[in-house]
């Protein structure tokens, strides 16, 4: 069998000149994209993520206008209306024992979660990132003796943590926020720690280290920053899980105490009456889901966007 090689002329008239100038030869035809625009761009493109957040922006807005929406305030009892289920004149959610609207308690309930979680994000935020950055640029016993710390504090169950806060404090918002807070920082003090040593090792802080950069400066300037990206992916999965203990510690009746409300303690009464009015537990049970799941996928998202590392 013969096999015969073919050869591609290319000839003048196959090609058009482009006619530019000097100067518009060198003009930057596009703005340049920095790392978060680039973030910003692939989270975009990410429609899962996308719809996470705008769940997540609605979720916020009911919890701060929701109670306004209806007539009925969360804490006002009324005896003659109780056991009212839901309907689209009347109560949206239904009410409970006492005659109070399930949905201004609800959304209420919701407001005081997010608070809590907030506050214990904030806290995780700051000594999380503190702790893991000093552990790692100062390294050796140093970093030993701060990673054993650690280790007791993640070795301490959350339960006993609660209670030893209780018998301290009053149950209320101060004290979840200290429960939940004490051991809650640990996981992203161990990313930022991960990250610290490997950027150690990089030749920009090197090169600035033995230029006479002082420790605060190698921090702040240069390793912080760098590792911005890592605690915002861990501050997403901190607010559903703060979310969720603060349910559980209030189910179990170490959290907010009536009658005010929350997500954890509206469940606990909802759980009482799921029997003969199942709305009660429906419908916190169902906001708390959708934070918990939302969070996460907005994480997930993030996480992609901002990790160099799942980059094609």
């Amino acid at each position: 069998m013969e096999t015969s090689n073919r050869q591609i002329t290319f000839t003048p008239d196959l090609f058009e000149p482009v006619h530019r100038s000097a100067e518009e030869a060198e003009k930057i035809t596009g703005s340049p994209v920095g790392f978060w625009g680039d973030a910003w761009r692939r989270l975009k493109r990410n429609r899962i993520a996308v719809a996470a957040g705008c769940v997540i922006i609605l979720i916020l807005a009911l919890a701060v206008i929701g109670p306004w929406l209806t007539p009925y305030t969360s804490i006002g009892q009324n005896l003659g209306r109780q056991y009212k289920t839901p309907s689209l004149s009347g109560f949206w959610f239904g009410t409970d024992e006492f005659g109070r609207s399930m949905f201004d308690r609800v959304w209420v309930g919701t407001r005081v979660s997010l608070y809590i979680a907030a506050l214990v994000t904030v806290m995780d935020m700051c000594v999380g990132m503190a702790y893991g950055a000093l552990s790692g640029y100062y390294g050796g016993r140093v970093d030993n003796i701060m990673q054993r710390i650690v280790e007791i504090l993640v070795g301490i169950p959350i339960l006993i943590v609660a209670i030893l806060t209780m018998l301290i404090l009053e149950p209320g918002i101060l004290s979840l926020t200290i429960a939940i807070g004490l051991t809650g920082w640990t996981s992203s003090a161990r990313l930022i720690r991960g990250q610290v040593l490997r950027l150690k090792e990089q030749e920009f802080f090197l090169a600035s280290r033995s230029l006479g950069a002082n420790t605060f400066r190698l921090i702040s300037k240069h390793l912080i920053p760098n590792v911005f990206y890592i605690l915002i992916i861990t501050l997403m999965y901190t607010v559903p899980t703060a979310v969720f203990f603060e349910a559980f510690l209030s189910f179990i009746g170490l959290g907010i105490q009536p009658p005010a409300a929350s997500l954890g303690a509206l469940i606990n009464d909802g759980a009482d009456q799921m029997r003969f009015y199942p709305y009660m537990l429906i419908f916190p049970a169902a906001v708390l889901v959708t934070i918990t799941i939302s969070f996460r996928l907005l994480g997930d998202g993030l996480r992609d966007a901002l990790d160099p590392r799942m980059r094609q």
